[in-house]
């Protein structure tokens, strides 16, 4: 839906560096890193697929787009008044992994692994949300 894998592309977000992302703070439990790669690949596609994720994804692009336009030089940063970004990152990390990707948004929030710390105000939450709500799912699934 919305050709949301073109879209990150021409962001320059390559779904093989949101997986590379994922894996820097990736917990070996039930899986070791080598084995979880290529299963958090998938289920990030996955994940793009379904039409939720993808609509978040691009209301993120938008709002980059939007942030580049602005005159104003403080809403063009992340400024700590603005919550929409983390919460569009909760929204995915949630809808895909439950609320224990909550904890796991987080960790990707704060460290911004990789491409993450690359990325715009909303757009990194909203990979870090992709990010979280996946390999939420797939630490649950390996325990």
């Amino acid at each position: 839906m919305f050709d949301v894998l073109d879209r990150l592309q021409a962001c320059a977000i390559e779904v093989d560096r949101i997986v590379d992302a994922g894996m820097a703070l990736y917990v070996p439990h039930g899986i070791d890193a080598e084995a979880a790669a290529p299963l958090l690949r998938n289920r990030i596609l996955r994940a793009l697929e379904d039409p939720n994720i993808s609509t978040l994804i691009v209301c993120a692009i938008l709002m980059e787009e939007e942030m580049r336009r602005c005159e104003n030089a403080c809403a063009r940063s992340d400024p700590v008044f603005l919550l929409a970004d983390e919460i569009i990152g909760m929204a995915i990390a949630e809808y895909l992994g439950g609320t224990r990707a909550r904890f796991e948004f987080t960790r990707y929030d704060q460290k911004k692994p990789g491409i993450i710390r690359e990325l715009g105000p909303f757009l990194d939450d909203a990979v870090a949300g992709l990010i979280a709500g996946c390999t939420s799912r797939l630490y649950s699934e390996c325990v």
